[in-house]
């Protein structure tokens, strides 16, 4: 299970289970790169 996340930003994201991740990742996203949407397979490929 991947439940961890650096965004190239520099911000490290990790979340309780996979669920957890992506959605604490989309809202970073949202919040500090409005415009860059991931999806969940997008989101887990990238973490770890």
């Amino acid at each position: 299970m991947k439940t961890r996340l650096n965004c190239p930003c520099g911000e490290q994201i990790q979340g309780t289970d996979e669920d957890d991740l992506v959605t604490k990742t989309q809202a970073h996203l949202k919040e500090n790169h409005p415009g860059h949407e991931y999806s969940r397979d997008e989101i887990l490929f990238i973490a770890y």
